[in-house]
């Protein structure tokens, strides 16, 4: 089964010095259909001089996630150094920095998976 749509969201980030938590909310509307799905995810980037870990804190700091680190490509790209398994699945990614911040694309490969996703983190307009 295919899917696709296009979704929006805020970002509220707390910064420390060696980390940034983002706690995202949002709606996503797939593709043809007319009711929206509300998504709600933590991440958190613990920020090294080598690479940045990240880890999703769904379930809570104290069970946070770790699904990869990312690590420079280019100037302006990072890819993730390896993928993360979840069951029979692989997550990996690529961070670009843009103009105004950064794009985050997934790929989520299994056997009943071949995903895509971008997402696009912004300033917000002052």
């Amino acid at each position: 089964m295919a899917w696709s749509g296009q979704g929006s969201g805020t970002v509220a980030p707390e910064t420390h010095t060696d980390w940034v938590r983002f706690t995202e909310h949002g709606h996503f509307l797939p593709q043809g259909q007319s009711r929206e799905v509300a998504f709600r995810n933590v991440y958190r980037w613990d920020l090294h001089p080598e690479h940045i870990a990240l880890y999703h804190e769904r379930r809570g700091p104290d069970a946070a996630v770790w699904l990869f680190d990312l690590v420079a490509d280019s100037s302006t790209t990072l890819i993730s150094k390896s993928p993360h398994l979840c069951g029979a699945d692989t997550y990996q990614a690529q961070l670009t920095l843009e103009a105004h911040g950064f794009r985050l694309e997934w790929h989520i490969a299994g056997p009943r998976k071949d995903e895509r996703l971008v997402y696009h983190y912004r300033q917000p307009d002052e």
